[in-house]
C-alpha cells in the first residue's frame, strides 16, 4: 500500500489500482494536491502489467465528490494570484483518465458534482446507486461546466445536455442510466461488496452482474426535454420553457432564476460547439473561456452567494437573460 496524499489513498490489490477519495469533511472537494495524486497514480499504472484496471471510490458516506475546491480558486482570484495551474493540471488528469488503456470503474454512491464528474464519468464503467446525484452546477456561480463536461453533455440525448448544463439540474440514478451518464446500477448496500470483490481480483463483468439490481425508473420526460432544450438558441429555449408545464419544467425555471445569465449563454454555445470537437479540444476551450469567466465579477459574487454566505441571492451583471449582449458572449468565446 502506498499513500500518495492523505486526501488520496492509492493501493494495488488483486490486479486493481484503487484510488480512494479521502476528504470526507469537504465531501471530497478536489484540491490541487488531490489532482496531482490521482494523475501520478494513473501515470504509474498505465504501463504497469500488475494493474489490469482502475477502481475509483469515496471514503465519504454522503458524496463521491462534490466538485473542485472552488473556494480556493476564488481566494486566488481575489488576491490577484494565478489560478490557471489548477485547471490546467485538472484537465490534463481528466484527459488521462478518459484515454486510460484499461477499464476504469467509478462507484458513485452519493453526490457527484462538477470536478467529481471529471473523475468518474470519463471512465468506462460508471456504477451508480440509488443515492447517486449527478450535476454540473457551475452556472450558479458564474462559471461553466468544465472537466470535459461540455463534451459529455453534447453527446447526451437531444436537449438533455443543455438542460443539465444551463440549469444545473440534479440527475438521479434512473435518469443517469437512461441517458448514458451511468452504465450500471448497484444498490448502495452492495457497493462495499463490489469494491471488496474487485480488490479480491474477481472478474469485472461477473461482479457487476452478481451485485447489480433493477435500477430506479427514469423520472424525466426525455421527449419534452428534447422539444424545449433541443432548440436552436437560448431565447427559443426560454420561450419554450415558459409555456411548458410539469415538475421538471418548474424546477428548471426556478434554477434558471438564480443562474448567472452570462454563464447560461456561454454554456449553451459551448455544448453546441462540442459536437464537432474532441474531448481534448473541449477541455482546451473550457480552459480558455473558463479563465475569462473567472476574471469576471460574477464568479466571485456567485461563490459568495452559494458557498460562502449561502444566501442564494447572487447579484449578477447583467442580472437578466434579456440583458445579455451577444457581443459580450462572442468576446468570451473568442468568436
Amino acid at each position: 500500500m502506498s499513500e500518495i496524499e492523505t486526501d488520496i489513498i492509492t493501493t494495488v490489490v488483486g490486479g486493481t489500482g484503487h484510488i480512494e477519495l479521502n476528504r470526507p469533511k469537504a465531501l471530497n472537494a478536489l484540491t490541487v494536491d488531490m489532482v496531482h495524486a490521482i494523475d501520478a497514480a494513473l501515470q504509474a499504472w498505465e504501463s504497469d502489467d500488475a494493474v489490469t484496471r482502475v477502481l475509483l471510490t469515496s471514503a465519504s458516506p454522503k458524496a463521491y465528490c462534490a466538485g473542485g475546491d472552488i473556494r480556493a480558486i476564488r481566494d486566488q482570484v481575489v488576491a490577484g494570484e494565478d489560478f490557471t495551474p489548477f485547471f490546467r493540471d485538472e484537465y490534463d488528469m481528466n484527459l488521462r483518465l478518459a484515454e486510460f488503456p484499461k477499464p476504469v470503474i467509478a462507484l458513485i454512491d452519493g453526490v457527484n458534482m462538477g470536478g467529481g464528474v471529471g473523475v468518474s464519468i470519463h471512465g468506462s464503467h460508471r456504477v451508480v446507486s440509488e443515492k447517486a446525484l449527478i450535476a454540473m452546477p457551475e452556472v450558479a456561480i458564474g462559471f461553466l461546466p468544465d472537466v470535459g463536461a461540455t463534451h459529455i453533455l453534447g453527446r447526451l440525448p437531444k436537449g438533455f445536455g443543455e438542460l443539465m448544463g444551463m440549469t444545473a439540474a440534479r440527475i438521479g440514478a434512473g435518469d443517469a442510466l437512461a441517458v448514458g451518464l451511468a452504465t450500471h446500477f448497484v444498490p448502495s448496500s452492495a457497493m462495499p461488496d463490489v469494491k471488496a470483490a474487485l480488490l479480491a481480483g474477481e472478474e469485472l463483468d461477473g461482479v457487476l452482474a452478481r451485485f447489480g439490481d433493477t435500477a430506479p425508473a427514469s423520472t424525466l420526460p426525455l421527449d419534452e426535454i428534447a422539444d424545449v432544450f433541443g432548440r436552436d438558441s437560448v431565447t427559443e429555449i426560454l420561450a419554450g420553457l415558459a409555456t411548458t408545464s410539469g415538475a421538471w419544467a418548474d424546477t428548471a425555471r426556478e434554477q434558471l432564476s438564480t443562474a448567472c445569465p452570462t454563464s447560461v449563454f456561454v454554456t449553451f454555445d459551448l455544448i453546441q460547439a462540442s459536437r464537432d470537437r474532441t474531448l481534448a479540444q473541449c477541455l482546451a476551450e473550457e480552459a480558455v473561456v473558463g479563465a475569462r469567466l473567472v476574471r469576471r465579477p460574477d464568479f466571485v459574487e456567485g461563490i459568495r452567494a452559494v458557498l460562502i454566505d449561502k444566501t442564494r441571492d447572487p447579484k449578477f451583471s447583467p442580472a437578466s437573460m434579456n440583458d445579455v449582449e451577444e457581443r459580450e458572449i462572442e468576446a468570451l468565446l473568442g468568436a
